[in-house]
């Protein structure tokens, strides 16, 4: 599209609200278009983002592409403009809204509150995924977002992830790679999200049993900041005991896997394997908390 890689896709109910979606590693692919069914039965247009067609990195995606398509979703008629994100692009849901007011519901589902460095998935020496040097998660105005660096490189930044992976029965296990990290280069403001920016409503939501990383210590971390800064949005921060790193409403990821939604998460993930029950809970919850956010924003004046 217009100077962004982003595909429209409008409500059959006539609606002047619509979601940026980044769910999903492409704009087109499965769960992209599951999340598009699940935002469309809450009555909204939906537009799916990703960094380019079949990109699973995240390195100086410039925050433009955002800027660019909220302007033309306001063109098509949306008079009130969302953002979700899951994983990376939970962060990047926070880091645009910080930017871009209009923006007035922003749900960030197992967020960090910094920004890191950027990385590039495929196949490199062997490994799956490698961190980029001198580059961001995200870029503005042609200049890299401050980012905290990996204190691994390549190759061992991957082989840590393979490590711990392997060690816990995880599908993937990165928690190591976030907390070294920080120990070795603790986070500095300039590298921290403000979102005290944000505008309308914040929806954070993560789970204590994550292991790509640690999402229940940094949603702590920002709700203490919006405690200690004056801001406009209304914030809901929701920590579960369980959860994995799916915290997907139970009806979404439903859609997404018809048969044995419950049995990949397990499969994934070993706290799910020992906590099915719990984590099944705590996606019904997120199911009636991010709703009801939707549906409130929808009709609030």
């Amino acid at each position: 599209m217009d100077g962004f890689y982003g595909v429209y896709w409008q409500c059959k109910k006539e609606s002047d609200c619509a979601m940026i979606a980044m769910i999903g590693d492409d704009s087109e692919d499965y769960l992209a278009r599951t999340s598009v069914k699940w935002l469309h039965k809450l009555g909204l247009n939906v537009m799916t983002m990703s960094p380019a067609k079949k990109d699973y990195g995240h390195h100086n995606y410039p925050l433009e592409r955002i800027e660019k398509a909220i302007r033309w979703l306001k063109s098509f008629g949306n008079k009130k403009i969302g953002i979700v994100g899951a994983s990376t692009t939970g962060t990047l849901a926070l880091t645009a809204a910080s930017y871009f007011k209009d923006i007035t519901l922003t749900i960030g589902l197992t967020p960090s509150d910094f920004i890191w460095q950027g990385f590039m998935q495929g196949n490199k020496d062997g490994c799956k995924e490698w961190p980029i040097e001198g580059e961001s998660l995200f870029s503005y105005r042609g200049e890299p977002l401050p980012y905290i660096p990996f204190c691994y490189k390549h190759p061992e930044y991957w082989h840590v992830i393979e490590q711990e992976t392997k060690r816990t029965g995880d599908m993937i296990n990165s928690k190591k790679l976030f907390d070294d990290s920080e120990i070795a280069h603790p986070i500095t403001e300039d590298e921290t999200i403000k979102i005290e920016n944000i505008q309308g409503t914040l929806l954070l939501i993560g789970a204590k049993d994550d292991v790509l990383w640690d999402t229940a210590k940094y949603i702590r971390r920002m709700k203490m900041r919006l405690q200690e800064r004056p801001h406009k949005c209304k914030v809901e921060a929701i920590v579960y005991e369980h959860g994995t790193h799916f915290v997907f409403p139970e009806s979404m990821l439903k859609m997404m896997l018809p048969v044995g939604s419950g049995l990949f998460v397990k499969i994934a993930f070993q706290s799910a394997k020992k906590h099915p029950k719990e984590c099944q809970e705590t996606r019904l919850d997120i199911d009636q908390h991010v709703r009801s956010a939707i549906i409130k924003w929808k009709t609030e004046k």
